[in-house]
This record gives structure tokens, C-alpha cells and sequence, in this order.
């Protein structure tokens, strides 16, 4: 890990109501950011190297931060290296603009109690509706911890996957919960972060169709060869749309959008 040089802006305003807060978002699509910096959260799945394209597509210079958290499906943190290798490969800029990968082992998640993301168990429904893969305040987490990563770095922009169209029903993947995460780490950090969840609105079908408008096929391939979804944490079983068991709920999402993807494209 290198050392974390302290730098911030206290120049910037902070956010002080929720209304407010949302009124920071969207950000105007015209706005440049090529002389910013920004962090994604990257798990080496499908969504969030989705959004790490978008990131080296809009800002001049992109982070990224995982975790470990006791995840069943810990094999993504193994398709990591060869993933940031191959999208440095694919295209100059982007080679140029992708620096430190940070990654934290935060598993004490794990130990709050079982969930079907951190135990081998059946996944299924509970009785409010939700997966047993929910696991509680893990986004949140993920958001504090990159939060308090970017204050140390000098980094505004942070980067999340997260959507509720083609989801599982999490409620911290849900819009209101980043905008009120968003007024939270500013209020609590003293800062003027811009939290940008470039999918919060797209279908997954839609999702592998901004791979292919930010790099082409060759985006689309290396999602579907290197990028890791599957909840089980299968690398074994080959599908049209990359690896992994087929019948789990992230498997199901990306398998249909990615059928519908091929059927117009």
C-alpha cells in the first residue's frame, strides 16, 4: 500500500440539507472533468468495470479501491491485476490516466452474522423480501471506507456500480441511499464529494451496450472473459456472457441482459 499523502480543499462548500445534497446531482452532462481526478469501486465485476471505462472515458486521472469483506465469491479480488492489466492495454488514454489500486480487508462484515454472500449456503428469499445475499451496510461500508480514502488522497469524485433497475432489491444500491450518503460523508468529512453512480438508471442490457459505446468489442470481450459476477464464485462454467454457475441471482441478471443485448444489438 503507499502512503497516503493528507490533502483537501477547504475552500470547497459543504452540502448541509438532504435537498441540497441531491441538488449536486446529476451532474450536467456537459461538465469536463479532464483535470480531476476520481476513485472507482471496482470489484472486478461487470458493473464496476463498466464504470471504470466511464471513468477513464471522463476524468483525467482514475483510483481504484475493493475490499475484502469475507465474500464467498472471494475469487474476483484474483481477477483484479489481470483485469486492470488488460484495460491498460486496451487503450492508451485510459493507460495513462488508471493509477493506484487500493485494496482493504474489511471482514469483520462477515462476522456481524451469516448472509448467502459470506457463508456457502443456499441462496434464497427471507421473509422481507430480500436475498439472503444481502448482506447490511456493506455498500455503506464500502462508501465510508472509499470516502475516507479519497479525503487522504485529494480525490472529489467517487464511483459506484450500483443501479436499481436490473437488481436484487438492495436497498443500499438505491439512489436516495447514495444522495443521502453523499450528504452524510460531506457533513461528516467536511468535504464536497460527488458521488456518480453511472448506472443507477440502466437496464443490464443497457449496461453491456455502454461497454461497447466506451471501448468497443474489445470491452465487451474482456468483460465477458475476465470480469467475475457469479455469487458462488465459479470460474469453471463458461456461458456466452462469461463465467460462473448460471443459476444464481447476479448470473440470471447478467445472462438476461446479456441475451438481450445480442438480440439488438
Amino acid at each position: 500500500m503507499n502512503k497516503l499523502p493528507l490533502s483537501r480543499n477547504p475552500t470547497i462548500r459543504t452540502p448541509t440539507t438532504l435537498s441540497e445534497s441531491i441538488a449536486l446531482e446529476p451532474i450536467r452532462e456537459e461538465t469536463t472533468f479532464r483535470q480531476e481526478n476520481a476513485l472507482v469501486l471496482f470489484s472486478s465485476g461487470q458493473d464496476s468495470t463498466t464504470c471504470l471505462a466511464w471513468a477513464l472515458t471522463t476524468f483525467g486521472s482514475v483510483e481504484t479501491v475493493g475490499f475484502y469483506y469475507g465474500q464467498r465469491h472471494d475469487v474476483e479480488l484474483k481477477c483484479r491485476d489481470p483485469l486492470l492489466s488488460t484495460l491498460r492495454n486496451l487503450n492508451p488514454e485510459w493507460s495513462k490516466r488508471l493509477g493506484d489500486d487500493h485494496v482493504f480487508d474489511i471482514s469483520v462484515l462477515a462476522q456481524l452474522g451469516d448472509t448467502g454472500l459470506t457463508q456457502d449456503v443456499e441462496i434464497k428469499m427471507e421473509k422481507n423480501g430480500l436475498p439472503n445475499t444481502f448482506v447490511p451496510g456493506r455498500n455503506l461500508a464500502f462508501l465510508v471506507f472509499s470516502a475516507a480514502l479519497a479525503y487522504r488522497r485529494g480525490i472529489r469524485h467517487i464511483i459506484a456500480g450500483v443501479c436499481e433497475t436490473d437488481f436484487s432489491g438492495y436497498p443500499d444500491c438505491r439512489d436516495n441511499t447514495i444522495k443521502a450518503m453523499q450528504l452524510a460523508l460531506n457533513l461528516g468529512m467536511e468535504s464536497n464529494f460527488v458521488l456518480h453512480t453511472p448506472l443507477m438508471w440502466l437496464t443490464k442490457h443497457e449496461t453491456w451496450k455502454l461497454s461497447e459505446q466506451l471501448g468497443g468489442k474489445s470491452l465487451v470481450n474482456l468483460v465477458i472473459e475476465q470480469t467475475h459476477t457469479c455469487y458462488i464464485g465459479n470460474r469453471t462454467e463458461k456461458h456466452p456472457w462469461g463465467y460462473g454457475c448460471g443459476t444464481c441471482p447476479a448470473c440470471d441478471i447478467r445472462a438476461k441482459g446479456f441475451d438481450a443485448y445480442i438480440n439488438t444489438a
